[in-house]
């Protein structure tokens, strides 16, 4: 089974607000999320090309753990958690499955 991921992108419009949120990411949402999905790997991304952009991304090992994942309760309560603390900052949500792994 492939590895299935799941990407949020964030828009900090604000930029004095990206200090804070890569703050409150950090600490407090991303360690949340990585427990609450299960996930062994989660990675966290600042744009350098569009500094607004924050991007954050989860391995699960396939799509059906994925899918749980963003269909149960944690995710409700991770969404509203976010909503509550960043009512401003717009997000996308994505789902991949991994086409191919090459290690050079």
């Amino acid at each position: 089974m492939a590895a299935a991921f799941f990407v949020v992108r964030a828009t900090v419009a604000d930029p004095t607000k990206r200090a804070a949120f890569g703050k409150w990411y950090q600490n407090e949402h991303l360690p949340d999320a990585v427990k609450s999905f299960g996930v062994k790997k989660a990675w966290r991304f600042w744009s350098v090309t569009e500094p607004a952009i924050h991007q954050a991304m989860y391995q699960f090992d396939d799509e059906a753990s994925l899918d749980r994942a963003v269909k149960g309760e944690d995710m409700k309560r991770l969404v509203a958690d976010f909503n509550r603390d960043w009512p401003e900052v717009t997000r996308t949500r994505e789902t991949l499955v991994l086409a191919q792994e090459f290690l050079g």
